[in-house]
């Protein structure tokens, strides 16, 4: 929207051209959202606790998380304010793969509401009957799926970049819907699994986003793309500004979420992010680096899966509880410990996933 004002003022004032370049909107795209979250957090904060929208605490959870119930949740709502606000002011809105990200934050964010709306009113811990929450989700991934594979087929846009293999970057052809569909609605499930803790998946989605946002910076230039041998995607550099906003949305929510929480992001928050950063994936052909940069998601998932396979037919568990990170709370480790340990542990996949980068 600025962007639209700034190109018929430039004849006037030159000096606006500056908001044509990537880096300078890449950096007000996350003080604006950054700041916008520190503004309405409180605003909805209070809004939330006059309406007594708490969080429902799990009977089998740890009994430490006793003590969070009646912290406000839904606090994703800040995020995605956030976020929508600063990219449509500060991202080119011609750019499809702009509005992918949006239609998946948005109605993503809307199960993850219902799901949330389940809880509190009904007081109930498991909140949207789960198989209705993931054929919603299954249909906006399919859909999105197939509308790349038609728009993008045989193309780069439907490619797959294979980490340590440069020369290796097959076409997926219809194989490239599936994989998209699981990796949309996977990573959803997967950050909404890790959202157990203060603070651990919102500062896990930004190290990620950090990482896709370089990403995408390289993605989007003919240079570097030929350079690391991925592929050249002209639509990828104005990701940056979707990734920064993410970013400097996340960083403002972690001021009120982190330990001890004043909010809770809730599914609301959890499964738009997931559901964010398995777009941002698939419009990057990173799938794999997803894996290895969102790896704290993949064990978070993981640990729910063995946990389940093991009792269901072992008849013992794997871990004192799932996901992995209540295990760790079990065994005596604070929270914040975990919390902290879990942060080190996300940067430092980021930074091999983005090494793996140059090692192709």
């Amino acid at each position: 929207m600025l962007l639209w004002l700034a190109k018929y003022l430039i004849v006037f004032y030159s000096s606006l051209n500056v908001f044509s370049y990537l880096t300078f909107r890449a950096i007000v795209s996350l003080l604006t959202a950054l700041f916008i979250s520190l503004i309405i957090g409180p605003y909805l904060i209070s809004w939330l606790q006059k309406l007594q929208i708490s969080q429902i605490i799990r009977n089998d959870g740890p009994k430490s998380h006793f003590s969070k119930c009646g912290t406000p949740t839904m606090g994703g709502i800040i995020i995605l304010i956030s976020i929508i606000i600063s990219v449509l002011l500060w991202a080119y809105l011609s750019n499809p793969y702009v509005w992918y990200i949006l239609v998946i934050l948005i109605s993503f964010g809307i199960i993850g509401f219902i799901d949330d709306y389940h809880k509190v009113i009904r007081r109930n811990t498991k909140g949207l009957i789960a198989r209705w929450k993931y054929f919603w989700m299954s249909i906006i991934a399919l859909i999105l799926a197939c509308t790349l594979y038609i728009t993008g087929k045989n193309t780069a846009a439907t490619l797959i970049v294979i980490p340590f293999f440069k020369d290796i970057m097959p076409q997926l052809g219809l194989f490239f819907i599936l994989l998209a569909y699981l990796v949309i609605v996977g990573t959803g499930n997967a950050v909404n699994l890790t959202d157990g803790l203060d603070g651990l998946a919102i500062m896990s989605t930004v190290f990620v986003a950090a990482g896709f946002a370089l990403v995408a910076w390289v993605t989007g230039n003919i240079n570097f793309a030929q350079y690391l041998h991925i592929p050249y995607l002209k639509y990828a550099g104005e990701l940056v500004i979707v990734c920064t906003a993410i970013i400097g949305a996340g960083l403002g929510f972690l001021w009120f979420n982190t330990y001890p929480a004043q909010v809770f992001m809730g599914d609301v928050g959890s499964l738009a992010l997931g559901g964010a950063l398995g777009t941002l994936a698939v419009l990057l052909c990173q799938e794999f680096l997803l894996v290895i940069m969102g790896g704290i998601f993949v064990l978070e998932a993981l640990s729910v899966i063995l946990q389940v396979i093991s009792f269901k037919f072992l008849g013992y568990r794997i871990f004192l509880m799932a996901p992995i990170h209540h295990h760790y709370e079990l065994k005596g480790w604070p929270e914040p410990r975990v919390i902290v340990r879990f942060w080190i542990i996300s940067l430092v996949l980021v930074l091999i996933g983005l090494a793996t980068l140059k090692l192709r």
